[in-house]
């Protein structure tokens, strides 16, 4: 009786796991019902409106104001080089294109975007936030 329960049960297991792993149609990709309701290429066709506000700032405000500070230059980026020997024209940095990036380099960015941008504690929601009623006092 042992013998017919454990035979019936590898033989279950075996059917249900081959079965399982020779179906190609369970990608729903190949599934045509459900690529008619919801196609998986459409999230990819644009940006949304929080992601190129995201792209506008960092590329606007970010990235200038970071790379201007003269710890960032000389711990991540490194001077451009141009093909024109120009006298007397504007050095430029560019990032380093053969590193790791680290959470170092993030935390040390947004000091030195903090510290040439500080906030105005006048116009913050700070004051708003702070004199909201909190429960339990």
């Amino acid at each position: 009786m042992k013998q017919l329960i454990i035979i019936t049960n590898t033989l279950t297991a075996l059917l249900l796991l081959s079965g399982c792993g020779s179906s190609t149609t369970v990608a729903p990709s190949q599934n045509s019902a459900l690529n008619s309701i919801s196609k998986s290429s459409a999230a990819k066709e644009e940006k949304g409106m929080i992601q190129s506000s995201l792209d506008n700032w960092l590329e606007t405000d970010w990235e200038p104001t970071v790379s201007k500070d003269k710890e960032i230059q000389k711990k991540y980026m490194q001077k451009a080089t141009n093909d024109k020997k120009e006298v007397g024209s504007k050095v430029t940095y560019v990032e380093k294109e053969d590193r790791n990036f680290t959470l170092q380099e993030y935390v040390d960015k947004a000091e030195a975007y903090m510290k040439a941008k500080p906030n105005d504690y006048e116009h913050s929601n700070v004051k708003k936030v702070e004199s909201l009623p909190v429960i339990g006092k």
